[in-house]
């Protein structure tokens, strides 16, 4: 069961992230950004939803965290932009996604850890 859990969290992921990429401009990828940001907050409150207030299946976690966020954030389509905005020459644009990128899902974590899990 917990196969077809993160088969079908990934499915609804992977559309959800294909809508979010239409966000996505020439200049910088937004739809990446969000997509990114977006996971990391709903694994945030899942994570601590299904740990501290909520009694749930198995399933529905790994639906949810592995499956759903999984297919909806991606590492590869922000490797590949990061990639071809250095290759186009925009290397200022390309440091500013891999920062903001790693700034914000990092941060969208600490604040979960010490707004939630803490108290």
């Amino acid at each position: 069961m917990i196969f077809l859990a993160i088969f079908l969290g990934g499915g609804l992921g992977s559309l959800a992230r294909y809508g979010v990429s239409q966000f996505s401009t020439p200049s910088f990828p937004f739809g990446t950004l969000i997509a990114n940001v977006l996971a990391c907050i709903l694994m945030g409150l899942t994570i601590y939803a299904f740990s501290t207030k909520i009694e749930t299946s198995n399933f529905l976690k790994y639906l949810i965290v592995i499956g759903f966020c999984g297919g909806f954030s991606t590492f590869s389509t922000f490797s590949f932009e990061t990639f071809e905005l250095l290759r186009n020459g925009s290397i200022g644009i390309a440091i500013l996604n891999i920062v903001v990128n790693i700034a914000f899902c990092l941060l969208v974590f600490y604040l979960f850890r010490n707004s939630f899990f803490s108290a």
